[in-house]
């Protein structure tokens, strides 16, 4: 916990204290939004239960989700629980929409997982856990939907173990299950909760643990213990010695455990019929970390990289923020969501981009509930608000005081993976299609646009068909532009698989001053440039391409070398054989010569292009596609016809089991033979079967097909 200043009002402190920050993160149809639902209710944030199968849910506020039943954006709300603050964030849970997932988790300090009591641990759940993982967040976990047909309360426990090495130690453990779930039982008081159905699960009371359930309570009360006993040494001292052990010194021990994420308390009940919200909003207030109990943050000094910089949860430290969400907004233009870390900002104040380098002035300060505004006078650190008047910034971004300035580290997104030709309809609609492509990449990294010099043609990549889909279909609910849109084509990328030496030599001489750039270098895999560390001080490394400057004595003037880096950098984006982007390649550069007049850094960019391009060629160049990770459910008797369906798109069966909802079948499919699945797999299985995809790793194409994919390019 963070040292703060005896200036600051302790009223803020405590306010800070009684703020948690939170995400509710799970696979798609876990039930999230209804558990959002259901907090929101219950906290008096809204006075009527949204549902998401009848398109009302607050959080889904959007058309699009609404008509799909489905979370597209994070929305972010707040709700008072027990003088309590919960900003909340919740997040989609389908695979085209993770970037949500992944700028949501970098500025929260808690988070709740969802998992369905009868799908368990599902491949979105596993990818939401890594994400969360890598940005050390603490939580909690909620098996949701436990009066489901084929609940299983311990099967999720057992897939948390093996699927995400988590260490989830129930907290409760059911009464009852399927229709017959009925409460659960409190393993921290060792008494059973029965939920009041008249109150809409508002009333419960407490009871004595059923018989059948006794032994049960006990075994995982002891296993509880054991789990936090290293945590509290006068806890372990009393479980020793065989003491009793009091409800105040479990809580805090859970407490501990959790905020060092040694363990991951877990909770059940049903949100939809109400059963097990408010002992969860008890928790997250018990357990998940206010700001005060996260670390400080780390960031750069803007101006000199090499110095490093911290920022502690303090409202008398400098103001330090991170934009994680861009949203444009009919109403007040550019919406900017932001985390504070530290200090305060008042509406119509200055701040530093510090990743672009330009002041800007804070227009309005926006409390946000779903898509409703509030103006505010004032953020602090711990503070999750919305900016308006922010002109030039994009998602990661990091806002700072103007006189101490600091570079936080900036969220990474996966490129896409899929794209679309787009072209107006008309021409009065062309102005306006541009205007939305660029406001909707502001808004989502993941989504890129980009226009062909050459043909005029315009694409759009993203990370599925269904984000494709939302995007158009926004574009022409929001920006009523109607467009015409090609067929999905993948996003295919190209690499070398041999290292070798090369020469370039660019001349050219058309009176008065010529242009003269000689370059030797190495070019190869990535890998072959291993024995490089990273970092080196002579090694540039950037998204799939590392640069090592081996040039001494001057052979090459170092102020040529950067253009040298980018002009190979540049080339990279215009492919190799078929012009897609190359990547996973290496560079290094070891000799060359210059001309005293007719050397220019530009000329030397264009050199490393030209080089780039007739070394590449050489050196066994390779078509590599995206692979997906591909999970089916189908009842048993449709499995052979699946399987065999799989194998005829060049998949790779993987593991296969069974859960309550049928058999599982796992693989690993290219993504261009995945189009039209969905239609294909519900002819297969009669509507029966379902299936989930996410991005697993870029492979190298079969010869035959790379070839019809380089002809096709031509």
């Amino acid at each position: 916990m963070s040292e703060v200043t005896t200036k600051v009002d302790p009223k803020i402190i405590d306010r800070m204290k009684r703020t948690r920050n939170i995400g509710i993160m799970a696979h798609i149809d876990a039930g999230k939004t209804t558990v959002t639902e259901r907090v929101l209710f219950y906290t008096g944030r809204s006075h009527r239960m949204g549902e998401v199968h009848d398109g009302a849910a607050t959080m889904d506020w959007m058309e699009q989700e609404q008509e799909r039943g489905i979370t597209i954006q994070s929305a972010a709300t707040h709700c008072i629980w027990k003088d309590h603050r919960i900003n909340i964030i919740d997040t989609p849970g389908h695979v085209d929409f993770t970037v949500e997932v992944e700028r949501s988790l970098r500025v929260l300090d808690g988070a709740i997982g969802v998992f369905c009591s009868v799908g368990a641990v599902q491949p979105q759940s596993e990818t939401v856990w890594r994400q969360a993982n890598k940005y050390k967040v603490p939580r909690m976990a909620f098996v949701n939907k436990m009066d489901r047909t084929g609940a299983d309360f311990y099967n999720v426990i057992k897939q948390m173990r093996d699927k995400l090495n988590a260490n989830p130690i129930p907290i409760q453990i059911p009464i009852g299950a399927e229709e017959d779930f009925r409460g659960v039982v409190d393993l921290i008081e060792m008494k059973g909760i029965i939920w009041d159905d008249e109150s809409l699960g508002a009333k419960y009371e407490e009871v004595e643990i059923p018989e059948e359930l006794r032994e049960k309570a006990e075994e995982y009360h002891k296993i509880m213990i054991e789990s936090i006993a290293d945590h509290d040494d006068g806890l372990m001292e009393k479980y020793l010695m065989e003491e009793d052990i009091s409800v105040e010194e479990i809580e805090r021990a859970i407490r501990q455990a959790t905020l060092a994420r040694d363990i991951t308390p877990v909770l059940c009940g049903t949100a939809l019929k109400n059963k097990g919200v408010q002992i969860l909003l008890d928790k997250v207030i018990d357990y998940l970390p206010s700001p005060l109990d996260v670390e400080a943050v780390n960031g750069l000094d803007p101006d000199d990289n090499e110095v490093k910089l911290t920022r502690a949860p303090d409202v008398n430290a400098p103001f330090s923020a991170l934009a994680f969400k861009i949203m444009s907004d009919t109403y007040v233009g550019k919406l900017v969501f932001f985390r504070v870390y530290s200090g305060t900002l008042e509406k119509g104040s200055y701040i530093l981009n510090a990743t672009t380098g330009r002041k800007e002035r804070i227009g309005r300060l926006l409390e946000m509930h779903a898509n409703d505004k509030k103006d505010i006078d004032i953020v602090r650190a711990g503070d999750i608000a919305a900016a308006v008047g922010v002109k030039e910034v994009r998602t990661g971004d990091t806002f700072c005081d103007v006189d101490s300035p600091i570079l936080l580290e900036q969220i990474t997104f996966p490129e896409p993976v899929i794209k679309l030709a787009v072209e107006p309809k008309s021409k009065a609609d062309a102005d306006k299609l541009t205007n939305g492509l660029v406001k909707l990449a502001e808004e989502d990294p993941t989504f890129q646009v980009k226009t062909d010099d050459e043909t005029g043609q315009t694409t759009i990549a993203g990370m599925g068909e269904l984000h494709l889909e939302i995007i158009v279909d926004r574009l022409k609910r929001e920006f009523k532009v109607e467009a015409n849109v090609g067929a999905p084509q993948v996003a295919y990328r190209e690499t070398i698989s041999k290292p070798l030496t090369h020469r370039e030599i660019y001349k050219k001489q058309t009176g008065g001053r010529g242009k003269f750039a000689d370059m030797e270098f190495e070019i190869g895999p990535i890998e072959h440039f291993e024995q490089f560390a990273d970092d080196d001080k002579k090694v540039t490394l950037s998204e799939g391409f590392k640069f090592v400057n081996e040039i001494t004595g001057g052979d090459i003037p170092k102020e040529f070398i950067p253009s040298i880096e980018k002009g190979f950098r540049e080339a990279m984006q215009s492919g190799i054989q078929a012009n897609y982007a190359a990547q996973n390649i290496g560079v290094r550069l070891y000799d060359g010569s210059y001309h005293d007049v007719d050397s220019d850094a530009f000329s030397f960019e264009l050199c490393a292009r030209i080089a780039f391009r007739n070394s590449a060629r050489k050196a066994s160049p390779k078509l590599l596609e995206p692979i997906m990770d591909v999970e089916i459910t189908t009842p048993e008797e449709y499995m052979g016809d699946v399987i065999g369906d799989i194998n005829g798109r060049r998949g790779i069966i993987g593991k296969m089991d069974n859960n309550p909802e049928g058999s599982v079948v796992r693989a690993k499919v290219p993504l261009s033979e995945m189009f039209g699945y969905s239609t294909d797999l519900r002819s297969l299985s009669q509507g029966r079967a379902a299936y989930s995809m996410e991005f697993a790793e870029y492979a190298e194409v079969p010869e035959s097909k790379a070839l019809e994919i380089i002809e096709e390019q031509k």
